[in-house]
């Protein structure tokens, strides 16, 4: 593991690059961590998502966690190790996933939607708790959750989040959140980038 990746990241915002051309990486890393971003997931059901990856954590700022997300398979989670990524995220609970991550010391986030994934999470070791699809948990069953998981448990809506519907969630319970497309699509301009992620970050911070 990176010595120099904080957990939680600061702030707990993970900028989902879905689509991410390995050639654009540079340019929209330095965007998204001029404006404050300090983690990234490049998701690993597009090309180049590994190469993508291997550039952003070499230009990232000190304290930054950049990985791979839509991680499935115990193979793949060696193979963004090997890239020098550091933060796992998968769509599912997959106890098989978690493990090899923390045995390689990398940061587990994986998905979880029902009490009973999220507890099989915790005991596999996750450190964080991809709430998804967050569009149908909503900020009220984020809240009903909460209420029976361990205090502490970092919680990450993704999907749908928006500035606007931040601090809902944030009321809720949210302690960080995943954003995809309201932050980044292939082809957005990078004056656009950087005016959402400036969106987002503003966002998070009026709130502390």
């Amino acid at each position: 593991m990176n010595a120099t990746a904080a957990w939680p990241p600061s702030p707990p915002l993970v900028a989902i690059l879905r689509g991410l051309e390995p050639e654009r990486a540079h340019e929209v890393g330095r965007v998204l961590f001029d404006a404050g971003f300090r983690a990234i997931e490049v998701p690993l059901n597009r090309p180049g998502a590994l190469q993508a990856i291997s550039t952003l954590v070499q230009m990232a700022p000190p304290g930054t966690l950049v990985g791979a997300g839509t991680v499935l398979e115990v193979a793949q989670v060696e193979a963004v190790a090997a890239a020098g990524g550091q933060l796992i995220v998968s769509p599912h609970c997959d106890e098989a996933v978690i493990h090899s991550t923390r045995k390689l010391g990398l940061f587990s986030a994986p998905g979880v939607f029902t009490a009973t994934e999220a507890f099989a999470a915790l005991r596999a070791g996750a450190q964080a708790l991809k709430l998804f699809p967050a569009e149908m948990l909503t900020p009220a069953g984020l809240q009903a959750l909460a209420t029976v998981l361990p205090a502490g448990t970092p919680l990450w809506p993704v999907g749908g989040i928006t500035p606007q519907s931040l601090p809902g969630w944030r009321a809720a319970g949210a302690t960080g959140f995943g954003i995809g497309g309201a932050l980044f699509k292939p082809g957005v301009a990078i004056d656009e980038l950087a005016r959402r992620a400036r969106a987002f970050v503003d966002a998070w911070q009026a709130g502390q």
